[in-house]
């Protein structure tokens, strides 16, 4: 069964960490500067937050607009990520 979160298809925290080990993702994190220097998913990428919204739905939407096929939100967020005790990064790359 497919999760949708406002018609978007989602995926879970232990399914993204499996595709983020195999090289096989790209991950954006929307969230603040300052929480994607305090911990994020080990590679995910930041934008400069005046070009995009940080509503996932919304900056998932526009991934899409954009081109990109598999575009998935994680509805659990980064604190999904870190109540599933997943590795994270921190700091400026």
């Amino acid at each position: 069964m497919i999760a949708l979160l406002m018609g978007l298809r989602t995926i879970s925290p232990e399914d993204l960490d499996t595709l983020v080990r195999r090289h096989a993702v790209v991950t954006i994190d929307v969230n603040a500067r300052t929480s994607w220097l305090s911990a994020r998913v080990p590679g995910a990428l930041t934008l400069d937050p005046q070009s995009y919204s940080r509503k996932a739905p919304t900056a998932a939407r526009r991934a899409k607009g954009f081109g990109y096929r598999d575009v998935r939100v994680m509805s659990a967020g980064i604190t999904g990520w870190l109540d599933a005790a997943l590795p994270t990064e921190s700091g400026s790359p």
